[in-house]
């Protein structure tokens, strides 16, 4: 039996090696359709409030959609949390990075579910609304769509990582996976494949090509919940920070019924997603400017003394401009103290954690989140990010 296996392994290095060879060849390389879309327009750096550069962690996510990936969804929904939370400490040269997610699926087509984001409960609302349904699961062809749709920075010191995960071979569809790859290596982008259920040598190719890394889950295993005793008070504390966040603009009362909608979502799909969903949105790397005054004036992108009664909440309309910053100013230190809270729990909890898992200790659950969280912190780590 042994020399079976051997025999066996042999076989699937051997092939993962011709594949490797012949990424290059008409399989994975070639002539491609002309694509559809145009690279976006990109955006000038960021400063923060001393000057210093503000650099970008962009990660797209790209989710095969058939009827057999239903486990790596319902993982994505529940665990993105952590991963956001992998960089809740990251600073490149002292400053906290900006974090922005986008979101894809492919399977019946290629679908842009969402663009780079700083609205993390943007891309929560976008993940549970995937459905199963897909059936042509084409690598190369939603790569190149996250490639040039996607308004990815241009500075080579930021992060630009692309994550596909998958379980059909990488090389179907239109669009040779090489280059598509390779157009995305010119725009600095980290092409991670994920093989979903074992190791396939076609996404090792890939991974080879991309020069990412290359990870293989377990994608229907069903990712371990312990509770902390630190959970009950942390959701207690996110409850009360929601009360901090002041809508304004067209989109201010829409958005904060979002943010309560998929804190519910969160809690009903897993009694530990709340809790690092929770954990996240203490972090900077939750940013909400676009409508929330806090952040908003907070982060310098708002003027208070600029905004009519029109754009501001109800409790804020016939306010004298002293009377609107004090309100602002109040809600902001509330949130911040809360937030320290917060913080403070989490690294109990994470200390809990650890030593539960010391005492059931055992080989690490092969799921989304921790491929994605060690891979992205290595690839940080090259790009002088600190944790």
């Amino acid at each position: 039996m042994s020399s079976i296996r051997s025999v066996g392994a042999l076989r699937r290095a051997a092939l993962a090696v011709v594949c490797a060879a012949s990424f290059a060849s008409v399989a994975f390389a070639g002539p491609n359709p002309p694509s559809q879309t145009k690279p976006a327009q990109q955006t000038q750096p960021r400063t923060d409030a001393q000057g210093r550069r503000i650099p970008k962690v962009q990660i797209a996510i790209l989710l095969d959609n058939s009827g057999s990936m239903e486990g790596l969804i319902n993982q994505a929904r529940t665990e993105i949390w952590k991963v956001v939370n992998e960089f809740a400490t990251a600073k490149q040269n002292g400053v906290a990075p900006r974090l922005e997610l986008a979101l894809y699926e492919y399977g019946d087509g290629v679908r842009r579910l969402q663009s780079f984001t700083t609205e993390l409960d943007r891309v929560s609302e976008q993940l549970f609304g995937i459905s199963v349904h897909g059936g042509d699961e084409y690598c190369g062809q939603v790569i190149q769509a996250a490639t040039n749709e996607l308004e990815w920075s241009g500075d080579p010191d930021d992060l630009k990582l692309i994550y596909i995960a998958g379980n059909e071979p990488f090389t179907q569809g239109p669009v040779k996976p090489g280059n598509a790859i390779e157009a995305a290596k010119k725009k600095g982008i980290a092409v991670n494949p994920i093989s979903c259920g074992g190791d396939d040598p076609t996404w090792r190719a890939g991974a080879t090509v991309a020069g990412g890394d290359y990870l293989v889950i377990d994608h229907n295993s069903v990712v371990a919940q312990v509770a902390a005793p630190q959970d009950a008070e942390i959701t207690k504390l996110n409850q009360q920070m929601n009360k901090t966040y002041i809508g304004y603009g067209a989109q201010g009362a829409a958005s904060t019924a979002r943010q309560a909608e998929e804190d519910k979502k969160a809690a009903a799909a897993a009694p530990a997603a709340i809790v690092t969903r929770s954990v996240s949105k203490s972090a900077k790397q939750y940013d909400n400017s676009s409508w929330d005054l806090v952040d908003g004036v907070g982060r310098g992108g708002v003027k208070l003394e600029a905004m009519g009664d029109d754009q501001l909440p109800a409790e804020m309309r016939g306010m004298n401009e002293q009377q609107k910053k004090d309100y602002v100013a109040t809600k902001a230190k509330e949130r911040e103290q809360i937030q320290q809270k917060i913080q403070a729990l989490s690294a109990d909890r994470t200390k809990f954690l650890a030593e539960e898992a010391k005492k059931n200790a055992g080989p690490a659950a092969a799921t989304l989140d921790a491929a994605m969280k060690s891979s992205a912190r290595k690839q940080a780590e090259a790009k002088n990010f600190s944790f």
